[in-house]
């Protein structure tokens, strides 16, 4: 009998204490950060085309078609590098901080070098490689230039939006988490914001929000093709997403394996290059039809963390950030 009453006292005991248990709350799961490029593997495959070395921590590219000239960004020091088409650099031209992006602002430049850690939007002239630096938000990302003039500046670390015009910010807009890339249709810019996995869209002269849409698991950049649409890099979600921009609305997804992450537009061959930089590939991706359509897939350099494209010739320009080497590509 002892024993008896000693386990039925126990029993309720025991139940006592899982049900105090089991009423502490979970603890809220950390969120998600932004999405990065994948740490590339080792080659296996020899990169298609030519590859010649260019210069440390190449990332960030533009290629002008009136100059004939293609930007890269590199580090260590911190420089934008003029080379012509066969990729003989020409001229270089110090930078007050390091670039991950860049774009032109028009055809025949200058070219907008969102000079991170200077906290400046740089625009470098071409062909001769002038200079007007503009001091703007905490840590520029991305920058593109709307059809009334304007720059949209997005600042990744300050969470905010600069205008700048004639080389003055004349406008923060406060919107955003972490902007990321920055497209432009017209007047309206496009923004992923990279830390709440949105895109945005802006009336830049206006200075006002237009519409805000869910943008996959981890976007990071994005460009408008010829049809006033964003295509943006899903890069956690494997895949390049399809928004209109007047609704801003998703209206196609093409799953791609890889971690896909550089984007260049082709607009006179339509077609959009996207990097993988989990698998060292470049992707050439159709934008003639209402869906992205994948035509031709080529083996790169490893991390490819950056494309460019001659639209005259259809060449295709890989940078390395692992090995500072330039791969270029005749498709």
């Amino acid at each position: 009998m002892p024993r008896a009453r000693f386990a039925a006292v126990l029993l309720p005991l025991t139940l006592a204490l899982a049900g105090c248990s089991s009423s502490e709350p979970a603890a809220d799961p950390a969120p998600a950060k932004a999405a990065e490029p994948a740490d590339s593997p080792e080659l296996t495959t020899d990169p298609a085309g030519t590859v010649v070395p260019l210069d440390p921590d190449a990332e960030g590219m533009v290629f002008d078609p009136v100059t004939g000239l293609l930007a890269v960004a590199v580090r260590d020091p911190n420089r934008l590098v003029l080379v012509d088409r066969d990729g003989t650099a020409v001229l270089e031209v110090p930078l007050p901080g390091h670039a991950r992006h860049l774009q032109l602002a028009a055809p025949g430049g200058p070219v907008l070098v969102p000079a991170e850690d200077s906290n400046s939007l740089v625009e470098v002239s071409l062909p001769d490689g002038a200079v007007r630096e503009t001091p703007v938000g905490s840590y520029p990302h991305d920058a593109a230039q709307v059809a009334s003039g304007q720059v949209l500046v997005g600042d990744e670390k300050g969470g905010t939006l600069s205008v700048v015009e004639d080389g003055e910010v004349t406008t923060t807009l406060t919107s955003q988490t972490q902007p990321g890339g920055v497209a432009v249709v017209g007047d309206v810019a496009g923004v992923v914001d990279v830390g709440a996995f949105s895109l945005t869209t802006y009336d830049v002269p206006a200075g006002e929000l237009l519409d805000v849409v869910d943008a996959g698991d981890g976007p990071t950049h994005l460009v408008a093709d010829a049809r006033g649409r964003f295509l943006v890099a899903d890069t956690r979600g494997n895949a390049v997403l399809t928004f209109s921009a007047d609704p801003l609305a998703q209206v196609g997804s093409l799953p791609l394996d890889g971690e896909p992450y550089g984007l260049a537009l082709d607009a006179a061959d339509q077609l959009l290059w996207v990097t993988l930089t989990g698998t060292n590939e470049v992707v050439a991706l159709s934008t003639a039809g209402d869906e992205l359509t994948e035509v031709a897939r080529l083996p790169t350099v490893r991390q490819p963390n950056t494309v460019a494209v001659d639209p005259g010739s259809g060449r295709v320009f890989v940078g390395s950030r692992a090995t500072g080497e330039l791969q270029l590509i005749d498709p």
